[in-house]
């Protein structure tokens, strides 16, 4: 009797889908995936001998499970969840097309059941590579376990987007409310600026129903400037919002790859890309 309505109970749970409840703070799980693309496609200056890159993402407590990304030339499917990214995509304000480094999916723990909220995928300037140089050599473990690299990749003055899809009906409110419950315990004193930022970004989902296979992009273009594209139709062409505060643009990009990842699949992915482009 007790396990059918603890079984009713997580049923009714899963079918809301209330991202939010008493006994499970909000953070949005993300990924976990090792990908099987060959860097040469996407990074086409990279030698011959480069190595096929393994990407991650993580999003709940253990980073033990992963699933593999299938490769083609066009694209790279996040096998968890069936979706597919580009290898190399144009967006809204890039000087460039950005490279495909890594994907995973993030995932929502209720009771012992694992729901998938969204697939992700990181994208960076080909060009972030030649300013990583000192790297070169370090194993996928070394680069996990020390933020420097991450912290290289955002102070660089060039591009890189988190794509996120998502793979169920979700609304905007308790979209902003997750991400907002990681964000804002990054920073520790909001300014005046902060404040204008977090309200712009939360103006983009208030009120608005995403439905699954909606696009969100976030996309840094300096330390202190990130866009926000959100799209139900495919690749955007035009830009949602601009975000001008290093402490918010510094502290999403530490939600996905600081010391404590709300996505571990996706920095393990990243890593793994990285150490295998930086041979």
């Amino acid at each position: 009797m007790a396990m059918s309505m603890c079984s009713t109970q997580a049923w009714n749970i899963l079918h809301h889908f209330p991202l939010k409840s008493p006994n499970h703070p909000v953070s949005l799980p993300f990924y976990k995936t090792h990908s099987d693309f060959s860097p040469l496609s996407t990074f086409p200056h990279l030698n011959n001998n480069s190595t096929p890159t393994h990407l991650s993402f993580k999003a709940s407590s253990s980073s033990s499970s992963s699933s593999f990304s299938v490769r083609s030339a066009e694209y790279t499917e996040e096998t968890a969840t069936k979706e597919k990214f580009q290898t190399s995509l144009s967006l809204p304000g890039c000087s460039t097309s950005l490279s495909l480094l890594g994907t995973g999916y993030r995932e929502k723990v209720f009771a012992i059941i694992g729901v998938k909220v969204y697939a992700a995928g990181l994208y960076v300037n080909p060009s972030i590579l030649s300013t990583l140089s000192t790297w070169k050599g370090q194993s996928a473990s070394e680069i996990q376990e020390n933020s420097a690299l991450f912290n290289l990749i955002f102070q660089a003055p060039l591009e890189k987007s988190l794509q996120i899809v998502l793979v169920r009906d979700i609304d905007g409110k308790t979209f902003w409310d997750a991400l907002d419950d990681a964000i804002s315990p990054r920073i520790k004193t909001a300014t005046p600026v902060d404040e204008t930022a977090l309200s712009t970004f939360r103006s983009i989902f208030q009120g608005r129903s995403l439905k699954k296979g909606t696009l969100i992009f976030l996309t840094w273009l300096d330390p202190s400037k990130m866009l926000v594209c959100v799209s139900s139709d495919g690749i955007p062409s035009s830009v949602d919002a601009t975000i001008e505060s290093e402490n918010v643009t510094s502290a999403l990009f530490d939600v996905f790859f600081g010391d404590a990842p709300v996505s571990p699949s996706l920095k393990n992915s990243a890593a793994n890309g990285l150490a295998t482009m930086l041979k």
